[in-house]
């Protein structure tokens, strides 16, 4: 019996929180991303979690591929999952990559980690209510100043 439920109906994410933290109490910051995601993807196997590595994901446009995007985990087919290692905290920019990956997959929720501090920063996306608007945030976005 799960106490806590999320939006894919049951405890997955909080069960794969729980993995991502038991990875970064054991091997620490400072690791590149693909030691996490592989370090998570065994973990996530040891609790009966499908991790499914690099889960290639298509976007069709009129009968022809216009995208292709690797997960670094889709643990069930139900969590997209992010893995980050920076030394900075997460932006909108890793947010708006993962919206894109939530629109592409129909998952019902994502979660997106930063291994790369000193405590494992994460966060749990839920689809946006208008999926049309999945677009990077940041940089691209920022309004420049007019020179006269």
């Amino acid at each position: 019996m799960s106490l806590v439920t999320d939006a894919t109906g049951n405890d997955l994410t909080y069960r794969i929180i729980g993995a991502a933290m038991s990875v970064h109490n054991e091997i620490g910051y400072g690791f590149k991303e693909e030691v996490y995601e592989k370090a998570l993807e065994a973990k996530l196997n040891r609790e009966g979690i499908e991790p499914n590595r690099q889960f290639e994901v298509f976007v069709d446009y009129e009968g022809q591929r216009v995208a292709t995007f690797f997960l670094d985990l889709f643990p069930d087919k139900q969590v997209v999952l992010e893995i980050k290692a920076f030394s900075h905290q997460l932006t909108n920019d890793e947010v708006a990559q993962v919206i894109n990956y939530l629109k592409a997959t129909g998952a019902p929720v994502a979660l997106l980690f930063n291994f790369g501090r000193r405590r494992l920063e994460h966060r749990r996306i839920f689809p946006a209510k208008d999926m049309k608007s999945a677009q990077r945030l940041g940089r691209d976005d920022a309004v420049r100043p007019i020179r006269k």
